[in-house]
């Protein structure tokens, strides 16, 4: 900074960009404003980032819970044994609410983790067990 002799009131050399700002390179200008929207934007991004992860996972979870409410028996079978039998039997309901209640749980632990990937990791995972529940009563041994 290059400060003016002989004055109390020290004022600053101007820089660069404000240099160029009166000479009206209007491309720095607006180049300067898209790196503060851009920043802006990420921010916000960034600050949602739970919402962001959630969404599509809460969306897939009630789109396959959704579909076994339809396509599941009203008994399910649970634990397939080498025999081809089923361990026990629950209700269509309790198949459908059951692993929607566990992916709920993991995206409610997601909200309160600092860590969040960790509980949405788990939570993309459980999305597979209606899946298993699906495959494993439409096709048994």
């Amino acid at each position: 900074m290059h400060l003016l002799k002989g004055n109390k009131n020290p004022i600053p050399a101007p820089s660069e960009e404000e240099k160029q700002e009166a000479s009206g390179n209007s491309f720095a200008v607006g180049y300067r404003k898209f790196e503060q929207i851009l920043g802006k934007i990420i921010m916000t991004v960034y600050h949602l980032r739970k919402i962001f992860m959630a969404a599509p996972v809460a969306y897939m979870a009630l789109r396959i819970a959704a579909y076994n409410m339809s396509h599941l028996p009203e008994q399910v079978g649970v634990n397939l044994q080498t025999t081809g039998e089923f361990a026990m039997q629950i209700s269509r309901y309790a198949a459908v609410i059951g692993p929607l209640g566990i992916t709920a749980g993991c995206l409610v632990m997601m909200f309160f983790s600092r860590k969040a990937m960790y509980a949405w990791a788990i939570s993309i995972f459980t999305l597979a067990l209606p899946v298993l529940l699906l495959v494993s009563n439409m096709y048994p041994a």
